[in-house]
């Protein structure tokens, strides 16, 4: 495999510091590390980013998330690993990355859900996660940025 061109993000200058800074923001919400990565790992699975996955698992490996956790996720809603606030977190970051899949993009019951589990500060930094990961897989789908290659 090879991929089509270097990532965009570091081809512009300039590019890159921002979106870095929008998931350094983000992190600095109060949700848990690991639940950050579980919806960084799944946006990217619906996604198809393979170097986003690969990234993603390491670093959910690295924030403590369990192996029963990281081969699960992709099928998080018959799982028993997960809690409650996990799997609203999950279902707004499937939504969120599924905008085009019905009308009401991100339906009442799930944003009422994480509301239920995530103040407003949390529930910010779970929608800078996944907009910034949905932006990454983009980047990276497009140009086929190669899993576990550095840049």
């Amino acid at each position: 495999m090879q991929a089509r061109m270097t990532n965009p993000a570091q081809v512009l200058p300039g590019a890159m510091k921002p979106i870095l800074d929008l998931l350094n923001a983000a992190k600095q919400g109060g949700v848990p590390e690991s639940t950050m990565e579980l919806v960084h790992l799944r946006a990217s699975q619906i996604n198809g980013c393979a170097p986003c996955v690969f990234g993603g698992i390491a670093s959910s490996r690295k924030h403590g998330v369990s192996e029963d956790k990281l081969t699960t996720v992709v099928a998080w809603r018959e799982a028993p690993f997960f809690s409650d606030a996990e799997r609203a977190a999950l279902a707004l970051a499937e939504a969120s990355t599924r905008l085009a899949d019905r009308a009401d993009a991100v339906p009442d019951e799930v944003w009422d859900e994480a509301a239920r589990h995530y103040d407003e500060k949390q529930l910010a930094a779970l929608v800078l996660m996944i907009g910034v990961t949905n932006l990454f897989n983009r980047l990276n789908a497009t140009t086929r940025q190669i899993a576990g290659a550095t840049w």
